[in-house]
C-alpha cells in the first residue's frame, strides 16, 4: 500500500493535470493583466490624440467609423466568433458536447484575436471595456490548459477560466466566484466549485504579483443614514433596473433582427453597420465634449467621489454603448454599464438633493443588476470595487429592485439570450458537416 502511494504521488502522469491547470490559471493572471494595461493605454493615446489641436476632436469622425470597419472586418475574416463581449461564447461553449464546437468559440487563436481587437476598439473610441472579453479569453486559456493536461472536465474548465477572468480583470475574486455560479451556470456545481477557487486564487495572486492589491474604484465609507437615502435606494434600485432592462431587451431584439438583415451579405452589411454606428459613436462622443468614448472609468469615480460630470452623461454613454455593442466589434459592456449605472445614479441624486456619491454607487447596483440579471455578481463586484463595507445592505437592496424590476420589463437575460445565436450556429455547422460525410 505505501509502496503504491509512492509510485502515485511520483508518477508525472498523476501531477501533470494539476500541473497544467495551475499553469493555465497563472497564466490567466498574467494576460488579464497585460491586456488591461495595454487597453488603458489605448484609451489613453486615443484620448490624447483627438484632444490635442484646433481641430483634433473631430477626428473621431474619421477615426471611429473606420476603426468599427477594422474590427468587425478582422472579425469576420479571421477571427470569427471574437464579436461581442466574449461572455455569450463561453456560455455557448458549456452547452455543447462536442469538442469542435467548443473550440470554434473558445481557442488560443480567439483570445488572441479578442485582445487584439477589443485594444483596436478602444484605440477608435468605441464605448466598450475589457471585462466581458476577458471571460472569453480565460475560458480559452483553461480550455487549452485542460486539452493539454488531459482533463475532461470541459464544462468545469470553463467555468474556473470565466471566474478567474472576472477576478483577474476587477481584482474582485469573490465576484469572479460568485459570477461563475449565478451567471455562467445558473447552478451550483459542487464538482467545479475546486477548479473555479484554484484558479480564482491562482490567477488573483499572479495579478497581485504584477501591479499589486488596489481597489478598482478606490475605497469609500458611504453609507445611508436619512430618509432621503433609503429613498434613493428604492428609486436607483427601480429606475436602474428598468433602465438596464430596455438596454437589454433591446439589445437583444435588434440583435435577432439584425442577424436576419445580414444574412444574403453578411460581410458586407455587417462592415456598413459597423460603420455607421462608428460615426454615431464618433457623434455621440464629440457633442459630449469626449466624455463616451472609451471604458468611462475616469467618470464613473469621479461621480462616486462626490463631484458630478454632467447630468446628460448617463444618457449619452447609454446610447455610445448600445450602439458599439450592435455593431458586433469585439468589446464588452461590463465597465461602459458600471457607468452608466453611475450617471444614472448620480443625476438621480443631484436633482433630489441627495448625495451624489452614494446616489451614484446604488445607480451602479440597480443599472447593472438590470442589465445582466445577476444579483449577486452584482452587489458582490460593487463591494470589492469599492471597497465599501458600511453600505452593504443598502447596495443588496438595489441590486434585487434592480433585478426584480428588470425580470419584470424583460425576461430573458441579455448574455443568455446572446449566448443562443452561438448555439444554433454550432448546431447548423455540424448538422451540415454530418450531411456531407
Amino acid at each position: 500500500m505505501l509502496r503504491r502511494s509512492r509510485v502515485m504521488w511520483g508518477s508525472w502522469q498523476t501531477w501533470k493535470p494539476r500541473v497544467v491547470f495551475w499553469i493555465g490559471a497563472i497564466a490567466i493572471g498574467l494576460v488579464s493583466v497585460a491586456f488591461a494595461k495595454a487597453a488603458d493605454e489605448a484609451q489613453a493615446l486615443f484620448l490624447g490624440v483627438t484632444s490635442s489641436g484646433r481641430f483634433a476632436f473631430l477626428l473621431p469622425l474619421i477615426v471611429t467609423p473606420a476603426g468599427f470597419a477594422l474590427c468587425t472586418w478582422l472579425a469576420m475574416t479571421y477571427f470569427p466568433n471574437a464579436q461581442g463581449s466574449g461572455i455569450p461564447q463561453a456560455i455557448a461553449a458549456r452547452h455543447l458536447r462536442d469538442e469542435p464546437s467548443r473550440s470554434a468559440l473558445l481557442s488560443l487563436r480567439l483570445a488572441v484575436g479578442k485582445i487584439m481587437l477589443t485594444v483596436v476598439g478602444l484605440l477608435s473610441g468605441a464605448s466598450i471595456g475589457r471585462e466581458g472579453p476577458t471571460v472569453q479569453v480565460g475560458a480559452s486559456i483553461m480550455l487549452a490548459a485542460g486539452r493539454f493536461g488531459g482533463m475532461a472536465q470541459s464544462k468545469g474548465l470553463i467555468l474556473a477560466g470565466s471566474a478567474a477572468g472576472i477576478a483577474a480583470a476587477f481584482n474582485t475574486p469573490l465576484a469572479g466566484i460568485v459570477f461563475a455560479i449565478e451567471e455562467m451556470s445558473r447552478t451550483y456545481e459542487s464538482r467545479a466549485n475546486g477548479l473555479v477557487l484554484t484558479a480564482v486564487v491562482l490567477s488573483g495572486l499572479a495579478a497581485l504579483g504584477l501591479v499589486g492589491s488596489y481597489t478598482y474604484f478606490g475605497e469609500n465609507g458611504l453609507s445611508v443614514a436619512t430618509e432621503l437615502d433609503w429613498m434613493m435606494v428604492v428609486l436607483c434600485g427601480v429606475g436602474g433596473g428598468a433602465l438596464g432592462a430596455l438596454f437589454s431587451h433591446g439589445g437583444l431584439t435588434l440583435s435577432r433582427s439584425i442577424r436576419r438583415w445580414a444574412q444574403p451579405e453578411p460581410l458586407k452589411r455587417m462592415l456598413m453597420l459597423a460603420s455607421g454606428c462608428g460615426l454615431a459613436v464618433a457623434l455621440i462622443g464629440i457633442l459630449s465634449g469626449g466624455q463616451t468614448f472609451g471604458t468611462g472609468y475616469e467618470q464613473a469615480r469621479t461621480m462616486l467621489e462626490g463631484e458630478m460630470v454632467s447630468p446628460l452623461f448617463f444618457i449619452e454613454k447609454l446610447g455610445a454603448t448600445f450602439l458599439s455593442m450592435i455593431s458586433g466589434i469585439p468589446g464588452g459592456i461590463f465597465a461602459p454599464s458600471l457607468a452608466v449605472g453611475v450617471g444614472f445614479g448620480g443625476t438621480l441624486g443631484t436633482m433630489l438633493g441627495a448625495s451624489i456619491g452614494l446616489s451614484a454607487m446604488l445607480g451602479m447596483a440597480g443599472y447593472f443588476s438590470g442589465v445582466v440579471q445577476a444579483p449577486m455578481t452584482a452587489f458582490v463586484i460593487i463591494i470589492e470595487m469599492t471597497g465599501n463595507h458600511e453600505a452593504v445592505i443598502p447596495i443588496m437592496a438595489a441590486s434585487m429592485l434592480g433585478y426584480i424590476t428588470s425580470r419584470i420589463i424583460a425576461p430573458e437575460p441579455l448574455y443568455h439570450g446572446l449566448s443562443r445565436a452561438f448555439i444554433a450556429q454550432a448546431i447548423r455547422a455540424r448538422r451540415t458537416g454530418e450531411e456531407r460525410t
